[in-house]
């Protein structure tokens, strides 16, 4: 090592600088989720490679006899989904072909390999007619149990929405799509909110993302900070500022991504002093520092879950305290769990008090929304010994009269006896449900288990695999809605009654061993989780630089 021959004084200037470069280094999460650099190179190496025809079959290295029995059950598969639902695939195609977000959940519902030959085999409808309860009936009359929760949005059931959007839209009625003034509902609803969050002051949104955009706006203003903590793994909406990564080319500089649930985190809040905000998704206490799981990541097979309330509970205030130390603005983002897993939603959960926290999707009875709660000192966008020195938010539609009353009759209902009945043991109950359901796997010998937050589910499996990403299919098959991340999530509303909750088991179970019974499962002699690495290692390779390793086909 060259010795650099500084001047003594400049060891004062530097070591400060280099520790706080190592406690940074230190507190990223290992993996490529941690780092957000290293992650955009990796997303550009990746090569393009489709595996079509026997390749997709024999993936894993099958017999020619385990791949052939494989091709007969896609394809009595393929048969079933053109066969029961034409008029609606005819649309799926239709549509597809001019809406974006369709044409990525379409290409990214499994592993991108794979992609190719299930969009073109396994057609999927992408839409619904109607729905009754939990049921629901696609375009040609066939029917499903809901089992996606709207992407967190059906909490109390959807029968409940409908009333509630009703009734938004009779209490507006009078006032119709006035904006800038306020219905006078918008009064009750913030005094509501208030007392749920135990905030001084509340602001309307259109959307989740935008009242997350708006509580970081407020933290970096109040600081005078621009850097944002936010966890690996963590969705907090698609803004550049908090969904850093692939794709998302902007603010990197600005945003630090650190280990959920380590030290080493806090040590890094402690010694900084360019931290304007730490942001909190709480539903990562199922996966920390993992992505919100989706089939299209089941590469080999292998998926952790699992949730232990005090441990996530003891991280939070310890968060809490080291940030209320540095004055640093904690933002919890309960756009997705919030009233899912308590009345009050996870501050209560946990019992930790934010600084700011952020509400959305069910708070609007079934409206898009955004809300943000938070102290007076943060939620200020002015400052009275500057009058030119703004932090000025308005959005069009904010606070519009039908989502304001179908938010008021949704907080109402808060405050019933059937609400409190509803979040009367809720964990309980569906922890009991969990453990029926991982016995009923279990008995019947399928490799498929559940781990859950609360009504929150989320299916792991016991082998690795390179097809666990199939039980999507099988379970439409026997008529279960999933979304397009497929096993990754499952969400049940809290009125879901006992016996479609069997139905859901029996369905599930019943989607496994028809997945089984096709050979998915079977893993040629000496597979293992490495082997398999191994294999999908090399099939990339052999992509990237065909010349060289030609010799080598999967």
């Amino acid at each position: 090592m060259i010795p650099l021959n500084l001047p003594a004084w400049t060891d004062a200037l530097l070591l400060p600088a280099v520790y706080r470069r190592w406690l940074l280094s230190r507190a990223k999460h290992p993996s490529l989720g941690g780092h957000v650099r290293m992650s955009r190179r990796a997303a550009r190496w990746v090569p393009h490679h489709s595996l079509v025809g026997d390749a997709f079959f024999n993936a894993d290295g099958a017999s020619p006899e385990l791949a052939a029995q494989r091709r007969a059950g896609f394809e009595r598969l393929s048969a079933y989904f053109r066969r029961s639902s034409p008029i609606t695939l005819e649309h799926t195609r239709r549509l597809r072909e001019s809406l974006s977000d369709l044409q990525l959940t379409s290409r990214y519902r499994v592993p991108y390999p794979f992609s190719e030959w299930v969009r073109e085999h396994l057609p999927m409808g992408a839409f619904m007619a109607s729905s009754q309860g939990m049921h629901l009936r696609d375009m040609d009359g066939h029917a499903y149990l809901d089992i996606t929760g709207s992407y967190g949005v059906n909490v109390m059931g959807l029968e409940a929405y409908k009333a509630w959007m009703r009734k938004g839209l009779d209490m507006g009625e009078a006032l119709g799509p006035i904006l800038g003034a306020y219905h006078p509902c918008v009064l009750d609803n913030v005094e509501r909110l208030k007392r749920i969050s135990g905030m001084d002051e509340v602001s309307f949104h259109m959307s989740g993302t935008e009242a997350v955009m708006q509580a970081v706006r407020l933290a970096r203003y109040h600081t005078g900070k621009q850097h944002v903590v936010r966890f690996a793994g963590a969705y907090n909406g698609w803004w550049d500022d908090v969904q850093p990564g692939p794709g998302n080319p902007a603010s990197v500089h600005e945003t630090y991504t650190l280990r959920d649930m380590h030290e080493a985190t806090l040590n890094v809040l402690r010694s900084r002093h360019d931290i304007a905000c730490v942001i909190v998704n709480p539903l990562q206490g199922l996966h920390p520092n993992k992505g919100a799981p989706g089939d299209s990541t089941l590469v080999d097979g292998s998926r952790s879950a699992g949730f232990d309330r005090e441990a996530y509970g003891q991280w939070l205030r310890k968060l809490r305290s080291v940030c209320t130390e540095r004055g640093i603005a904690l933002i919890m983002d309960e756009i997705f769990v919030g009233f899912r897993i308590h009345r009050e939603g996870a501050q209560a959960y946990f019992g930790v008090q934010a600084d700011l926290v952020c509400y959305g999707k069910t708070l609007a009875g079934g409206y898009p929304v955004g809300v943000v709660c938070g102290r007076s000192a943060w939620m200020r966008r002015f400052k009275p010994e500057q009058p030119g020195n703004l932090c000025f938010a308005r959005g069009t539609f904010n606070a519009h009269p039908y989502v304001m009353g179908a938010m008021n009759a949704f907080l109402h209902y808060l405050d019933t006896p059937e609400a409190h009945a509803l979040y009367d043991g809720v964990d309980g109950r569906w922890n009991r449900e969990r453990t029926a359901f991982n016995q009923a796997f279990e008995a019947a010998g399928v490799p498929v288990r559940i781990q859950n937050l609360s009504s929150i589910w989320t299916v792991t499996y016991t082998q690795p695999g390179r097809y666990h990403w199939m039980y999507q299919f099988y379970c439409r098959q026997q008529g279960l809605y999933m979304s397009w991340v497929g096993s990754g999530r499952m969400m049940f509303s809290l009125d879901t009654s006992d016996d479609d909750v069997r139905q859901v088991r029996d369905r599930m179970v019943a989607a496994a061993q028809a997945m089984q019974a096709d050979g998915w499962w079977d893993l040629p002699s000496g597979t293992t989780l490495k082997t398999l690495r191994r294999r999908v290692v090399r099939e990339m390779l052999a992509a990237k630089w065909p010349k060289l390793l030609g010799w080598w086909r999967p």
